[in-house]
């Protein structure tokens, strides 16, 4: 999830409803099962990529590694494996299950023929962390869950929260599904850090598994580019379900009706806070010059930056891309300024509003919704119809 600072759910409202929550899970759990048909895979395990040893005090760390969870099935029919990175104050499990008891992401790909690896960005969950490299902690917390992905729709702090019916809980502080996705966030190095060391350690594994779709969320965006940018020739289709933005200046979450307030530059290469090749060649990020378009393309829309022209060219970004929107996240006012970058940068992405096709009331984290599968299977049918299979 993109960047923002969160309050704690109390550890009394956790403790008052713990038993709950295993019930809950339990018969959830059950049901999801039902539901699905058997997993066959060739291969279920996990490794490490990207570390290296530093010294720290006289002692031996490793650093910069990044956790991989695979999943391989026995009958793999498409060329390529999915490589899924969660975002912001999240870990892996944001494709391995939902807060419900339900699959995600992970298995309903690993079911279709793709394999299937799964990462925990460097310091975060199963990656370790060491706050001597990678500088203080950032806490995660529910308070801004709730106005972001919750109950957005009870807070409205953008235009289209209001749409928002597709969270599998009511939302409320105590509810078990709740207090299942609050205590399943986890502290995380600052964003920019974060950029330049999930980039390595992506470019590693792609060099130990080969060519790959990269599929990311949120936070993630700008690594994606960064390591399609890294590999091109290794990424052979990014699949960005509502990258981190909007380009060039980031929007501070203040709520209404300040929540349309812009920040700094939070993307200093447009898009990544990590260098990108730009034809022209660039130098440093102080030699890209940013324009505000003059008006918004509609209501309920913030008005994009884009590079003043003549416009340099993404010259890595060849490969087929595609952006995902859904019709309630607070990215619906803005995942249309990505895609325009994009395309001023010579790049060609689709752009896929889940609206458009009659998938309507989703938040930023439609992988853990109600109608995940839904969602799922238009990303298996444009990576159908772009990368075929075998």
């Amino acid at each position: 999830m993109n960047q923002g600072t969160f309050a704690l759910v109390s550890i009394a409202a956790a403790t008052l409803v713990a038993g709950g929550i295993l019930s809950f899970l339990a018969t959830r759990t059950a049901q999801a099962a039902d539901e699905d048909p058997p997993l066959n895979l060739a291969r279920d395990g996990f490794f490490s990529v990207g570390g290296k040893t530093t010294t720290i005090n006289g002692k031996s760390y490793v650093v910069g590694q990044m956790y991989v969870e695979m999943r391989i099935p026995q009958k793999q029919t498409h060329p390529y494996p999915i490589v899924m990175v969660h975002g912001g104050g999240r870990s892996g499990t944001t494709f391995t299950g939902t807060p419900d008891g339900r699959e995600s992401w992970a298995q309903y790909f690993a079911r279709r023929g793709y394999a299937v690896y799964v990462v925990d960005q460097p310091g975060r969950g199963r990656s370790g962390y060491v706050a001597e490299r990678y500088g203080p902690l950032r806490l995660a917390d529910g308070e801004s869950a709730q106005r972001r992905y919750l109950q957005q729709e009870k807070h409205k702090q953008w235009p289209q929260a209001h749409l928002h019916s597709q969270w599998p809980g009511n939302g409320e502080p105590d509810d078990p599904v709740t207090l299942q996705m609050i205590g399943s966030f986890l502290p995380e190095m600052d964003f920019d850090k974060q950029q330049a060391v999930t980039r390595d350690a992506m470019v590693a594994l792609l060099d130990k598994i080969g060519p790959a779709i990269v599929l990311v969320h949120s936070q993630a965006g700008p690594i994606g580019w960064a390591t399609a940018n890294a590999r091109p020739d290794l990424v052979k289709a990014v699949v960005a379900v509502e990258p981190n933005g909007p380009p060039v200046r980031g929007l501070e979450f203040v709520g209404a009706p300040d929540w349309f307030k812009e920040g700094g530059i939070a993307l200093p290469y447009g898009i990544a806070g990590v260098p990108l090749a730009y034809d022209p060649p660039v130098k440093d990020a102080s030699e890209l010059k940013w324009v505000k378009e003059d008006k918004a393309d509609g209501p309920g829309l913030v008005t994009c930056w884009k590079q003043a022209e003549p416009a340099r060219k993404l010259v890595n970004l060849k490969m087929p891309i595609v952006v995902l929107m859904s019709e309630a996240s607070y990215h619906a006012p803005y995942d249309h300024c990505t895609v325009k970058f994009l395309q001023q940068a010579g790049v060609k992405p689709s752009f896929v509003k889940l609206a458009d096709l009659g998938i309507r009331g989703n938040s930023h984290v439609m992988m853990l919704e109600k109608n995940n599968k839904e969602v799922a299977a238009v990303i298996a049918q444009w990576l159908d119809k772009t990368l075929p299979e075998k």
